[in-house]
């Protein structure tokens, strides 16, 4: 029998899939950043600078960035978005008791690019049809009416 989300946990679900909404699309874009850098870096060999001698946002060698890296602000944005993404996966995984398996999918909307938009996109709508199943869903066991 699968597990389904314990009633206390239904009012809390809403505002954890907002956040697995909002990581996921922040991630998601980030990583095709990410992407992008990698490329310049190790396919040209050049790095993003911002503020430099160049222009407001320039690609220059390595051994010739005197301003700000934008690729390295790239690279650790990234990685801290990804350590919030990770909590939201975790938060919307615990309040709808799902399998393993499915956390480990949606922690790889982060690592692997454009899956967290596919992901969001599949797991918001399966949250939602829930929701929209059990929309009425008490709290807690209303106490019996005792007749007058």
């Amino acid at each position: 029998m699968p597990l389904v989300p314990r009633p206390v946990d239904i009012p809390k679900i809403p505002r954890a899939l907002r956040f697995y909404q909002v990581c996921s699309i922040i991630t998601g874009t980030f990583l095709m950043l990410l992407v992008v850098e990698m490329v310049l870096r190790y396919g040209f060999g050049y790095y993003a600078e911002l503020g430099g001698p160049y222009g407001f946002v320039w690609l220059v060698p390595y051994d010739e960035v005197v301003a700000v890296n934008l690729s390295l602000v790239v690279v650790t944005v990234h990685g801290w978005l990804y350590v919030v993404y990770l909590i939201a996966c975790y938060l919307i995984w615990t309040y709808m008791r799902w399998t393993f398996l499915q956390l480990f999918w949606l922690a790889m909307g982060g690592i692997i690019p454009l899956l967290s938009f596919f992901l969001e996109s599949a797991y918001t709508r399966r949250v939602r049809e829930f929701l929209a199943q059990n929309q009425g869903a008490p709290d807690q066991v209303a106490p019996a009416k005792v007749p007058a």
